[in-house]
């Protein structure tokens, strides 16, 4: 039996890599899907890929009118919301001394402010049971060079993921976090990330890894799975590392 048939899912940032996967996932489930993107045309990119019951919605994942405008058309298209994947992220690599408050604020508008306030918008319209998911990083619990705003900005959603699920657990809704450690994802390439940082990363991190290997966008799906489903109907507040041991030894 699907784990998720009839099941309603948000799913940001969702037009490749984790998100994408997790989307195809969730449909092949039976999940009802909504996925965002930062454009039609990236969205409009994807739909050969996708099958079942699916809606796509271009928004900006820093802006809160735009995810009032997703749970809108969520709620008109397909009813209460039982999962939410806050997927959506910016990394951004930047030393201390050049470090701008542009990029500063742009990295916690989408990875901190745009999850918080998607979930703020969809509060009312989730099922009793529902489960909600953030996207944080190894980079929350393991320092490196050049990621002071990115790694903080994920320890902030680890904070809200305690926070939120001891505010809605009288509600039985769910509130935990996958935390990704070393994937094979376009989000290196997509935000202005030096390819000398990109080709150092590459090199040095399946050394790091206890494993020995970059992870792939389907391993996070599994998980994200997991947490949506019944199968961790009793876990909460928690967050999941999936770093082939990168930040557990």
């Amino acid at each position: 039996m699907s784990k998720l048939n009839g099941k309603v899912a948000v799913i940001t940032g969702a037009t490749s890599g984790m998100g994408l996967e997790t989307a195809k996932l969730f449909l092949n489930e039976g999940a009802k899907v909504v996925l965002t993107g930062r454009s039609d045309e990236k969205l409009k990119a994807v739909e050969s890929e996708l099958s079942g019951d699916y809606l796509l919605v271009a928004a900006e994942a820093s802006s809160s009118a735009d995810s009032k405008m997703l749970i809108d058309k969520t709620v008109a298209a397909f009813g209460k919301i039982d999962i939410m994947f806050l997927n959506a992220g910016i990394f951004r690599m930047e030393q201390t001394g050049t470090l701008t408050e542009e990029i500063f604020d742009e990295v916690y508008n989408v990875n901190v402010k745009g999850p918080l306030f998607t979930v703020n918008a969809a509060t009312e319209h989730l099922n009793e049971g529902a489960s909600i998911i953030f996207n944080t990083s190894v980079t929350n619990v393991k320092g490196f060079p050049g990621m002071a705003a990115y790694g903080s900005s994920k320890a902030a959603l680890r904070s809200i993921t305690r926070s939120l699920a001891a505010e809605f657990g009288s509600r039985g809704v769910r509130v935990n976090a996958i935390s990704p450690g070393p994937i094979d994802t376009p989000i290196y390439g997509k935000h202005n990330v030096p390819q000398e940082h990109i080709n150092e990363m590459a090199g040095s991190f399946p050394s790091m890894v206890t494993l020995g290997r970059f992870g792939n966008s389907s391993e996070i799906a599994t998980v994200a799975l997991f947490l949506a489903s019944q199968d961790s109907s009793y876990i909460t507040g928690a967050e999941i590392p999936v770093d082939g041991g990168f930040a557990q030894t």
